[in-house]
């Protein structure tokens, strides 16, 4: 499925995809879900029990570009803007 808009409201972001359906992610889990190389090697050497505490900025989007035709990369407030979010990956952690 592909996003057809894309947009903010308060701590969440809305997806509306191209069959019509919404989705909801809190901003706290979409920053903790980053999937840079650097997020997920904090994750992974972390374990399932760390749970990131953010600051304001951190959990503030400053911008979102679509990349290609299979994903968006979302620059936070803070500075950090190398996460790219494929459409299936926005799906599955909307879902879960």
């Amino acid at each position: 499925m592909i996003p057809v808009k894309l947009n903010i409201d308060e701590n969440i972001l809305n997806i509306t995809w191209n069959d019509n359906s919404a989705d909801k992610i809190k901003l706290a889990n979409l920053r903790r879900l980053c999937p840079c190389a650097v997020c997920s090697s904090e994750r992974e050497k972390n374990g399932n029990t760390y749970i990131p505490i953010y600051t304001g900025n951190q959990l503030k989007i400053e911008n979102i570009k679509i990349i290609g035709s299979y994903a968006v990369n979302i620059i936070w407030k803070d500075g950090h803007s190398t996460g790219i979010y494929d459409f299936e990956y926005l799906l599955k952690i909307s879902r879960n």
